[in-house]
């Protein structure tokens, strides 16, 4: 029989999610809440909503194409994903993603094709260099409001199906409080969109005419964004002081005795009160409010995944071991995924004849 006692007094630990994972969740968001953008005019025929669903197609589809990049390379081998497919585990929420992510791109790339297929028919006729390539893609060749509705369908249920399980995936973590909360997904769900609307303001000023935001729809759905963000975090705050619920009352033990998390709280409030106020009383400053929105939907991802593994497992308290490194899995991931985004952006707009937003803008 032991007379001793074991103390476990702290363990050396890399983090589990990367930046990568932080690019990548931020990514995804912005391509699910851009194609709900979409839906107003290319599937309803909401002709306020042209110049906007427009531009959120494009974000769109260079937001779903480079964001498996980022997951790729937080799995570090190729051959993890491979793994979902061949040995599936059904009662994982990651494993469930390999299988969404895949409905959602295959989805928004036909609805795309639909969509962009009289315009490829177009240049097609008009001959030039690469008008047998356009040819190849411009079957058909007439806007066909019924398939592009039955495609919105098929991507609107990947795009939920993946809203679902990012949001899951996290929350089902019980070993840490900050994540194991149902409020998790709903405030993912709500920042996507409000970053979705903030990446259209940014390429209505960068490559739109600016007048996407005319008509002040937009700025009011940026503007209903905030307010949710804002209840959702007074919901989470209430939760956790008044002990309602344990696992907020401890998230919250957690993390206000620290001064970082307390900056935190108070900048996440600030900014979704100055985007809201910009979209509500200085409509001009649409591009600020863009920017903070985007920002916003960021640093909300990083605080979550990154600051939530300084909480310790096994301790008390804080910590703030982790420092944002400059190699691939720090600095140089975060901004080689942002060009890869700038590259796949200028491709599509090269390649594809986005050029069909003249006919919003004649």
């Amino acid at each position: 029989m032991s007379t001793s006692i074991v103390e476990v007094v702290n363990v050396a630990r890399e983090v589990s999610w990367l930046p990568w994972a932080v690019q990548y969740f931020f990514l995804i968001g912005l391509s699910v809440g851009c194609f709900l953008l979409t839906v107003p005019w290319f599937v309803l025929r909401r002709p306020a909503w042209e110049r906007a669903s427009r531009l959120a197609l494009l974000g769109a589809l260079a937001c779903g194409l480079t964001a498996p990049v980022a997951l790729l390379a937080d799995l570090h081998q190729p051959g993890r994903f491979l793994n979902f497919y061949l040995h599936p585990n059904f009662g994982s929420w990651m494993a469930w993603g390999a299988f969404f992510i895949p409905l959602y791109l295959g989805g928004l790339t036909l609805y795309t094709w639909l969509i962009l297929r009289p315009d490829l028919k177009r240049l097609a006729d008009a001959g030039g260099r690469w008008a047998g390539v356009y040819r190849a893609f411009a079957y058909g060749g007439h806007d066909s409001l019924g398939a592009i509705r039955i495609a919105a369908v098929l991507a609107l249920t990947g795009a939920a199906l993946v809203a679902l399980y990012t949001g899951m995936e996290v929350m089902v973590v019980r070993a840490r409080p900050l994540w194991d909360t149902p409020l998790l997904p709903v405030q993912f769900f709500i920042t996507a969109v409000a970053g979705a609307i903030g990446l259209v303001l940014v390429l209505d000023r960068v490559i739109g005419d600016g007048r996407a935001a005319h008509g002040a729809h937009l700025l009011r759905l940026l503007a209903a964004t905030q307010v949710l963000v804002l209840a959702v975090g007074a919901a989470w705050l209430l939760l956790g002081v008044t002990g309602l619920s344990p696992t907020h009352a401890n998230a919250l033990a957690q993390v206000a005795p620290s001064s970082a998390w307390q900056i935190t709280a108070v900048w996440a409030a600030g900014s979704a009160m100055v985007t809201l106020w910009l979209a509500v009383r200085h409509p001009a400053w649409r591009l600020a409010a863009g920017l903070i929105a985007l920002h916003s939907a960021w640093m909300m991802r990083w605080t979550v995944f990154i600051g939530g593994q300084e909480i310790p497992k096994t301790g008390a308290g804080y910590y703030h071991d982790y420092h944002l490194p400059l190699g691939q899995d720090g600095m140089l991931g975060i901004l080689g995924t942002a060009g890869l985004w700038i590259a796949v952006l200028i491709i599509l707009i090269s390649v594809l004849p986005w050029a069909g937003q003249r006919r919003a803008q004649a």
